[in-house]
């Protein structure tokens, strides 16, 4: 277990000490929110679906959850460059409390980062119900976990910086918009039916939406088992992954 402390720990510090990246983070967001989330909201208010800043506020703190512990991966890529992984590996401990503890350090910079963009969306006028806000709580954590173990098993396959940021692109990215957190997931054309049900974040995005305004797709229960059985599904992927690292 202190294996597990130490590397949550160390990612927690290293998150504190870049102010810049804390700040530079929440751009992203914010520009959502403001040029999305207002310049839409006439169009979807005239469609009957209400304020619109009601409905994208939850997506958007699931993006920043998403984003933020994704990019867990690229720490660890940069710790294979530059030989802290490997002295990591040669300790005597388990390489899943590896996996764990950069797991869990991820999601918890994730939640900082979320709660640092609910705050924000309160300011431009969201207004969830706090009653609920540890349904919301649980929701968020299980999404940090999910995509900090997800970022974990795509840095484990690279071997450079460099091929990250086309793995977002191209993979990370599509989970977000597809995931109903712009745009509602009912009534949607066959092929993006699918697609959103089988994208474990459109789970999140659904439980959280239902923590704060009580608008749900799917059942809560669904959700949260949906959630915790992809991780625990990951995990596992992840612990393989790692027992083949060679460095």
């Amino acid at each position: 277990m202190s294996a597990i402390y130490i590397l949550w720990l160390r990612q927690l510090k290293r998150f504190i000490r870049k102010k810049a990246t804390i700040v530079g983070a929440l751009g992203q967001p914010i520009i959502f929110l403001l040029a999305i989330g207002f310049g839409l909201s006439p169009v979807y208010a005239k469609a009957g679906g209400g304020n619109y800043i009601e409905f994208l506020a939850p997506g958007i703190i699931v993006m920043t959850v998403l984003f933020t512990s994704i990019f867990t991966g690229l720490e660890i890529i940069w710790d294979k460059q530059f030989g802290f992984l490997k002295e990591t590996f040669v300790a005597p401990v388990y390489r899943f409390e590896i996996l764990l503890g950069k797991t869990l350090g991820g999601a918890t910079v994730a939640m900082i980062q979320g709660a640092l963009v609910f705050i924000i969306t309160l300011i431009i006028g969201f207004r969830p119900s706090l009653a609920s806000l540890p349904l919301a709580f649980l929701f968020l954590l299980l999404v940090a976990i999910l995509s900090s173990a997800l970022g974990a098993v795509i840095a484990s396959r690279l071997e450079d910086m460099q091929s990250f940021p086309l793995i977002f692109n191209f993979f990370v990215q599509p989970l977000f918009f597809l995931s109903g957190a712009i745009f509602p997931i009912k009534n949607l054309p066959s092929v993006l039916d699918f697609i959103t049900k089988i994208n474990p974040f459109s789970y999140g995005v659904d439980g959280l939406r239902y923590a704060f305004g009580g608008v749900n797709v799917f059942h809560p229960i669904l959700s949260i088992g949906v959630l915790c059985g992809v991780t625990i599904v990951i995990l596992i992927i992840g612990l393989y992954q790692f027992s083949k690292v060679q460095l």
